[in-house]
């Protein structure tokens, strides 16, 4: 007798493809960032203007997050690619008449109609593309393609403050091309295909995800993590400026701080899904976050700071992986729509946390206090998930986004209404 085949083996191509992308998406976003002042002076316009080639990005992601994730959940290969030639056309945009501001912000609109496509796919490209076993490695792997983004900032962010605009461009345009290429020809036929949810399922998606109070507690850490470290970025080198730390000392600390995000999101969430410490792996990180603000708030200095926001960036960027491995097993096929809810969350948290911390700059104790409570409160809800994710009396499986090791899914019966992407089995 024939030996029966085994299942197909996972391709990595498309999970290294959406890295770059997503990866490219995140540096056209955030090249003015670092050097806000300084591009200002370059091309001749106020400090405003430029904040607005990123300010464009959180606004236009409120308008499309949602309409976004339902196309990803019914077309999703078609929406990801149009995602991809969106970035690609908006970094070539951006060099039209020779880096003038009016082209750079149409190229920037361009890029950010594209972040929802691609950030909303974050979740679904592992789990059409990789066996069950890879995909927390997979989503890990497409996370840290996001944070590598915020490190080639900061770098041509160097070049950009040297007055080497065409050289921030050029070499913008040229990494988007490729990585817009390599996502596109290396997405093909999916290993696996979930069913599409259709437009009258997805029509009350977000309604149905909210039901879910595992999917709501989520939501709720990932406006707290998303907004301690949006604020650390945005405001930490005009809190650390009082206790003496330079700028270039502070961007020297954020750079450390994301790499060792990137490091911490290729190692933690394998490890943690495989072993199902998800809610003792955010407990930490809201350990590290509250520890690490209330130290900068008690002794702020350059020592301090980096100590404290390496550990920061090491144990809190990995929440990101896990959070939406949760979030995409408990959505099924309404995953895209999921990852954007979570996203959306994420945005609005960056937005109420840097407002609150930017109220306090002129009282740095005060604002990294608050960033410390702010750990607090996550430290809670990371509990409360614990014992959110005991199993249930009934087995459940979930489909089609796969099922977890063992047998049941850690969680609650899920409420009435969930699309149809949990059911419920017998009892074991």
């Amino acid at each position: 007798m024939a030996a029966r085949p085994g299942p197909p083996a996972s391709r990595w191509l498309p999970i290294g493809g959406f890295g770059l992308l997503a990866s490219a998406n995140q540096m056209l976003w955030l090249n003015f960032t670092p050097v806000t002042t300084g591009a200002a002076a370059h091309l001749g316009v106020s400090a405003s203007d430029i904040g607005w080639l990123s300010e464009v990005f959180p606004l236009v992601y409120v308008v499309l997050a949602l309409p976004a994730g339902r196309a990803l959940d019914r077309w999703f290969r078609p929406t990801l690619a149009a995602g991809a030639g969106l970035t690609a056309a908006g970094a070539l945009v951006r060099l039209g008449g020779g880096g003038s501001y009016p082209f750079l912000l149409a190229g920037q609109l361009l890029v950010a109609v594209a972040q929802p496509a691609v950030l909303n796919a974050l979740t679904g490209v592992a789990t059409r593309y990789l066996a069950e076993p890879q995909r927390p490695a997979g989503i890990a792997v497409c996370s840290a393609g996001t944070f590598l983004g915020f490190i080639e900032a900061f770098v041509l962010g160097g070049a950009l403050g040297a007055g080497r605009l065409d050289l921030v461009l050029v070499v913008s345009a040229a990494y988007s091309l490729a990585a817009a290429g390599v996502l596109v020809v290396s997405l093909g036929r999916p290993l696996h295909a979930p069913q599409a949810a259709d437009v009258g399922a997805t029509a009350g998606a977000m309604r149905d995800l909210w039901s879910d109070r595992v999917l709501r507690n989520l939501a709720a850490m990932v406006f707290l993590g998303f907004g301690v470290f949006i604020a650390l970025a945005t405001w930490v080198e005009a809190l650390l400026k009082p206790a003496g730390v330079s700028a270039s000392g502070t961007d020297s600390v954020l750079v450390a701080m994301v790499v060792a995000g990137v490091a911490g999101c290729a190692a933690i969430p394998p490890l943690v899904a495989s072993r199902r410490l998800q809610p003792q792996a955010i407990g930490l990180s809201a350990v590290a976050m509250a520890a690490g603000c209330a130290l900068m708030a008690a002794r702020p200095g350059l020592g301090t700071a980096a100590g404290a926001l390496v550990v920061i960036g090491l144990l809190v960027l990995p929440d990101l992986p896990v959070v939406l491995e949760l979030a995409e097993r408990r959505a099924g096929s309404a995953g895209g729509t999921a990852t954007a809810f979570l996203w959306l969350s994420g945005n609005a948290g960056g937005i109420v946390v840097a407002l609150v911390v930017q109220g306090l700059q002129g009282d740095p104790a005060a604002a990294f206090s608050v960033l410390a409570l702010v750990g607090v409160v996550a430290l809670g809800l990371a509990g409360l998930l614990g014992r959110q994710l005991q199993p249930a009396p009934l087995r459940m499986a979930v489909e089609p986004a796969g099922r977890w090791p063992g047998g049941a899914p850690p969680g609650p019966e899920p409420s009435p209404g969930s699309q149809g992407t949990i059911r419920k089995g017998p009892p074991g």
